[in-house]
């Protein structure tokens, strides 16, 4: 990585968000959102006759999004896991591919989910992480390295200044958000890969919030990624396109307070929302990197686990084989 120095960050002072840039206050309550989510897929030009296995992310309830079963679509039994790491739950089925060489599935979600908001995270109570969680979140991910990066720290003061976690996660926000461009449009980008995202200065949501969780992992401060779907502002219905990301660091004082880093980018007016706020249009499938899944998976752990994963004989199935049919439908 070249010895490149960030930009010194002044800390921005706290403001309140108007309505139009979708601000949280304590006396506005949580926007929410209904709708139906269509998750399904065609794993096409199969080899009749071999083994396939396939693993399916499953969407769980939390505290901000309600997740109710509206039915499946799969031609064979299907058993519901979760693995141990993380708790994320898992679709998996397996079967031998039929002559048509094509094997389709979907499943049915109804998505009550609410928009997370800084002013209503708990606070005056102590929320401790066990200590199994505490050291999950400040462990490192095959792509993401929690080594301290001196040309980062050295050129940024205000991180030795931080006179608390909560303040510490808003320089490292400052940070990722000055370092880095939202571009999709030079390949390398979507891998979560911090070194990269450092040297390349630019990528997608998993490049964002990488570096955010490396920079926090490696100053103690606990950090997590989560990724799913986004949603139009608009309601209406329609196709998703790809996936979202997002990362949450964890202070006594607030629990889990969450960054939307990239959107930041995307959206300079919403800089001060974005840290501690998430809109409702969206929805959470999995947490955490490196997944092991439930049962094991012949290939090695994945990078992030938000689209389908199958193997056949034995080997990852290639993105080509694989068909997304990713829709909403706002209630």
């Amino acid at each position: 990585m070249p010895n490149r120095l960030f930009t010194n960050v002044a800390l921005l002072c706290i403001v309140f968000c108007t309505s139009f840039c979708l601000g949280a206050t304590k006396s506005s309550p949580p926007r929410k959102r209904s709708f139906e989510f269509h998750y399904g897929a065609s794993l096409v030009d199969l080899k009749p006759g071999s083994q396939l296995r396939v693993w399916i992310p499953v969407p769980r309830t939390t505290v901000h999004q309600k997740i109710s079963w509206r039915g499946f679509d799969f031609s064979v039994p299907v058993q519901i896991a979760q693995e141990p790491k993380y708790g994320n739950r898992i679709l998996y089925f397996s079967l031998t591919v039929p002559p048509s060489g094509k094997v389709d599935f979907a499943a049915k979600y109804l998505v009550n989910r609410q928009e997370v908001q800084r002013a209503s995270i708990r606070t005056g109570k102590k929320t401790l992480l066990a200590k199994r969680e505490r050291r999950l979140f400040l462990s490192a991910n095959r792509l993401v390295p929690i080594t301290p990066l001196p040309q980062l720290f050295s050129a940024t003061p205000d991180l030795d200044q931080a006179s608390s976690p909560k303040r510490l996660g808003r320089v490292l926000y400052n940070l990722v958000r000055d370092h880095m461009r939202y571009d999709k449009s030079k390949p390398g980008f979507g891998n979560g890969d911090v070194l990269w995202a450092c040297d390349s200065r630019f990528g997608n949501c998993t490049d964002f919030h990488s570096l955010f969780i490396s920079l926090a992992r490696s100053r103690q401060l606990p950090a997590r990624f989560e990724i799913g779907f986004p949603l139009p502002e608009k309601h209406g219905r329609g196709a998703i396109g790809g996936y979202h990301c997002w990362a949450s660091f964890h202070t006594a004082n607030e629990g889990w307070m969450p960054v939307d880093i990239s959107e930041a980018d995307k959206h300079p007016k919403l800089q001060e929302y974005y840290f501690g706020n998430l809109t409702e249009n969206r929805v959470s499938f999995t947490v955490g990197r490196d997944l092991t899944l439930v049962p094991k998976q012949a290939g090695p752990p994945l990078n992030y686990f938000v689209y389908p994963y199958a193997e056949m004989n034995g080997t990852p199935l290639a993105k080509k084989h694989i068909s997304l049919d990713v829709r909403y439908q706002d209630k």
